[in-house]
């Protein structure tokens, strides 16, 4: 199985927090492409067995909680035909940012099975619960 991992960064803690999906989804024999949003590659991607994006929480402390630069997410490709899973890096509340990547990436025809927000300060413990969550959904 492969996957494509592409996130949206702005502090360097979403693209860490990818790295850390990768390598945790490697103890399953899940090999992962990491890319930024604005360089992925469309071949790796149409080839993934599973696509994950990723974004940082954006927006007020409590309310109005976004995916971060979101009008960069209308650069992904079509995924029609995939299966993909979201995740959200946050400092204090994530607010609705999964749902709210969760329907810009079904908007470009995927299946999304799964999501997770991840905690700044929990990214290597959060990044491993969210390979395990998504290796029992797409293993079932």
């Amino acid at each position: 199985m492969d996957a494509s991992i592409i996130y949206e960064s702005m502090t360097g803690t979403t693209k860490l927090a990818a790295s850390l999906i990768a390598d945790n989804l490697y103890r399953y024999g899940v090999e992962s492409t990491v890319f930024p949003i604005t360089a992925y590659n469309p071949d790796e991607v149409a080839k993934a067995d599973l696509v994950i994006v990723g974004s940082w929480t954006d927006g007020f402390l409590v309310v109005g909680q976004r995916p971060g630069r979101a009008k960069r997410f209308d650069a992904l490709p079509d995924l029609s035909g995939k299966r993909a899973a979201v995740y959200c890096t946050y400092a204090i509340n994530p607010g609705k940012t999964l749902e709210k990547l969760s329907a810009v990436v079904a908007g470009h025809g995927a299946e999304v099975i799964g999501g997770m927000a991840l905690h700044r300060k929990r990214l290597s413990t959060e990044a491993s619960e969210f390979a395990d969550r998504l290796m029992s959904v797409v293993r079932a």
